[in-house]
């Protein structure tokens, strides 16, 4: 069984940009022989049929379906040691004593930390979950999404959520924002508490 330190579930921008901040920190020494995995499920994703004409950045026109393939590359060719899981579909998450067992549709894996990054749609079959779902207090009652439980996105012990299933709008910004706030809190967890994020800088020319 594999065993990581964190495990992001789902492949989105939320868990993308989850998985981007995370492995932005592999220099520093609090970040050092962690094991991090996103397990990539993206057919259900919202960006597949997605447009972006309003967001910072992002050329107008830009495609959802290109932004995860581009993340999943600028994710490898940046931080290779992010272990991505392609072509799996997480069925359930137990806790453990000292973290979580997750089970895919054809592996099992232990995490200390889990961090569901997944759509707010119907139906969730997450097995091991269903406590923490509830209507989502955001989004149209008419379009009967759902949300997880949180408190400023935690879950449970060791157990995170982000994205529009955390309880937010659906919004490029919004969603990738969530992921990214996460990925500083697990960092935090990591540097034993102190309040942690991660820039990187253009280094200035010597004299």
């Amino acid at each position: 069984m594999k065993t990581f330190d964190t495990l992001i579930v789902g492949g989105g921008v939320a868990g993308m940009q989850c998985a981007l901040v995370l492995g932005s920190a592999k220099e520093k020494e609090f970040a050092r022989g962690r094991d991090v995995g996103i397990i990539l499920h993206q057919k259900n994703s919202h960006l597949q049929n997605a447009l972006f004409n309003n967001v910072l950045g992002l050329h107008p026109g830009t495609l959802g379906e290109d932004i995860l393939k581009n993340g999943r590359n600028q994710l490898k060719e940046l931080y290779s040691h992010i272990f991505q899981i392609e072509n799996e579909k997480v069925v359930e998450v137990e806790k453990k004593e000292n973290g979580f067992q997750v089970i895919t549709n054809k592996e099992t894996y232990f995490s200390k930390n889990v961090i569901i990054a997944l759509n707010y749609s119907k139906p969730f079959l997450i097995r091991g979950l269903e406590q923490y779902v509830i209507p989502h207090q955001k989004a149209n009652p008419s379009k009967d999404r759902i949300q997880l439980k949180n408190s400023d996105f935690l879950i449970d012990k060791g157990l995170y959520v982000c994205g529009t299933i955390a309880g937010y709008r659906s919004q490029f910004a919004i969603a990738a924002g969530t992921g990214a706030i996460v990925a500083t809190d697990i960092l935090t967890k990591w540097n034993n508490s102190v309040p942690t994020k991660v820039h990187d800088k253009i280094k200035k020319p010597s004299c």
